[in-house]
């Protein structure tokens, strides 16, 4: 039943794709609190790539496809593992795992930008340690926005060039799941692309009122805000 919160889930997340990276914990919480923790999920893939399209579009001339390349496989397989245990995992147990690790590696690149310390975001260890965690926690619960913050973040990507990439990856990466959706956890059905109906004109307003605003924030601002966002991600998920 639609409500509310749904529709303003929906604002936001048309909002969080047009830049405003790390606003996945409200959303997901909403829809989480609007429809139940499970078939939120499933409400939520279309809508995402619905949302990643006026993404990529827009962003198409921005994305740094070396970086993409490197961090979707992992992502992949993260996928791939939290399909198989989504359902055995209790949902406490995740969220303080994925707090957690947001939270430390939040803190890391709040330390490795100070230290001007180049080497870990090229060290393919890195990469396929965040890919993997990205991409089993956006299975789980689409919260793999802050660990994508915190790698292209650490990669020291213009504003664009951070926006662009993270619009494509993230792209790629619900086309992959949503056969799962349909298929397996079986939460994509014909009952919830018609709530997907009702809250895509949202999805469409958040994007563009995002887009507005986005162009008018420094690199300097925006940086600051993806580590502020990312480290609130991770308490507001913890508690």
């Amino acid at each position: 039943m639609l409500n509310a919160p749904a529709f303003i889930a929906a604002l936001i997340l048309g909002f969080s794709k047009s830049g405003f990276k790390g606003l996945g914990f409200i959303h997901v919480s909403l829809m989480a609190y609007a429809f139940g923790s499970k078939a939120s999920t499933g409400i939520l893939i279309p809508l995402l790539i619905f949302a990643d399209i006026f993404a990529i579009i827009y962003y198409r001339k921005d994305v740094n496809w070396k970086a993409l390349i490197r961090l979707f496989p992992a992502m992949a397989v993260g996928v791939v593992i939290g399909v198989l245990v989504g359902d055995k995992m209790s949902s406490e147990v995740f969220k303080k795992v994925m707090a957690s690790i947001i939270l430390v590696s939040g803190i890391a690149l709040v330390v490795m930008d100070r230290m001007q310390n180049d080497s870990v975001p090229k060290n393919r260890t890195f990469a396929n340690i965040i890919g993997l965690t990205a991409g089993f926690s956006t299975m789980i619960g689409n919260l793999a926005g802050p660990l994508a913050n915190i790698y292209f973040l650490a990669m020291k990507f213009p504003k664009r060039a951070f926006i662009g990439t993270v619009a494509w990856l993230f792209f790629f990466i619900n086309i992959f799941k949503l056969p799962f959706h349909i298929w397996v956890w079986e939460t994509v059905n014909r009952s919830s692309l018609k709530t997907d109906i009702w809250l895509a004109p949202f999805v469409i307003l958040g994007f563009v009122i995002g887009i507005f605003l986005i162009e008018k924030i420094s690199e300097t601002l925006f940086k600051k805000y993806i580590i502020v966002i990312t480290l609130l991600g991770a308490i507001l998920i913890l508690l």
